[in-house]
């Protein structure tokens, strides 16, 4: 789920800073559209929806939802990204956690956020920050507001 609020000069995105060790010290292609995983029956919007709330502690303060499409990542997975026209207060941000073996072989589990911080970043930033894979959802947000 894409969110973005208008503001002078260029739309802002609500992208998170992805948790975990391996993300920490890491910046730029580090940060990602609240996303996740949905199974064959699964509608894909709601599932978009119950994932931003995970991800970001919030429902998603948008009204009106329009499909981004979907792009297939490096790794394989395909992504289907929506978006949606809202505000939320990034600092207030909270996601789930995972359990991760850390560090590794060392037998300790310890728990870490999916997403460790929230922005909104102006979108030339975020298309810096964002994972290579999920940039193209950006410029489909710039074609849809643009007309």
């Amino acid at each position: 789920m894409l969110l973005y609020r208008l503001r002078p000069g260029a739309p802002e995105v609500l992208v998170g800073h992805m948790g975990g060790p391996f993300w920490a010290k890491k910046d730029d292609g580090a940060w990602s559209i609240p996303k996740g995983e949905y199974v064959d029956g699964e509608d894909p919007l709601t599932v978009a929806r119950r994932e931003f709330e995970e991800e970001l502690g919030s429902p998603v303060p948008a009204a009106e939802l329009v499909p981004l499409g979907e792009v297939r990542q490096s790794g394989g997975k395909r992504l289907t990204v929506w978006a949606g026209e809202g505000d939320l207060d990034a600092a207030t941000c909270r996601s789930n956690t995972f359990e991760l073996e850390w560090p590794p072989r060392s037998g300790r589990v310890q728990e870490f956020p999916e997403i460790d911080r929230a922005a909104w970043l102006p979108v030339d930033q975020a298309r810096a920050k964002l994972v290579t894979g999920q940039v193209a959802f950006l410029d489909r947000l710039l074609e849809r507001l643009s007309g």
